[in-house]
């Protein structure tokens, strides 16, 4: 009983960080269920499991105690393992939950770091972003992101800029 008292912190905890281990939701119970083969898809579905869930909680509450789990078990086993008396059922049930924990299959993976690495090459950067960089792909910070205006006088892009003085001087 101590190992599917252990499966059931386990289940209970999985993807909740304010769980305390005593209590378990719906979810994490469909996923027991699920990930100890309790639903077999033709004697048990999700829909059994979770109209059974819904038969064992106390009425305004959304979790069950280990003695509902147990209690839940005892009302999925018959259906699960058919032409078993209750006891032997409940028993083999506890069997496919012992020594289990959540599976964590379909989690999404790290990015391929030559992705990442194609991405943020500041060389492969074209137009306006080629600019916010240097040639040895350090960013040049704010002067990088913002058109600094020529406050010297002249007009924007004129290419005599600076001569006028030695204009002046030659007249």
């Amino acid at each position: 009983m101590s190992e599917v008292q252990s499966s059931f912190y386990k289940f209970a905890v999985h993807g909740d960080t304010k769980a305390t281990g005593k209590e378990m939701n719906g979810k994490n119970f469909a996923k027991l269920c699920k990930d100890c083969t309790i639903i077999d898809g033709k004697n048990v579905t999700t829909t059994d499991v979770d109209i059974v869930f819904s038969k064992v909680k106390a009425k305004s509450a959304r979790v069950i105690t280990f003695e509902q789990f147990n209690q839940a078990l005892t009302e999925l086993a018959p259906k699960r393992f058919k032409g078993k008396n209750k006891d032997e059922a409940l028993q083999q049930l506890y069997g496919l939950i012992i020594g289990r924990e959540p599976t964590n299959v379909g989690v999404t993976k790290v990015a391929k770091a030559a992705a990442v690495d194609r991405l943020t090459d500041t060389t492969k950067y074209t137009g306006s972003h080629k600019e916010r960089f240097d040639e040895s792909g350090k960013g040049k910070g704010k002067s990088g992101r913002e058109d600094i205006p020529d406050t010297s006088g002249y007009v924007s892009a004129y290419k005599g800029s600076g001569t006028y003085d030695d204009k002046v001087k030659e007249a």
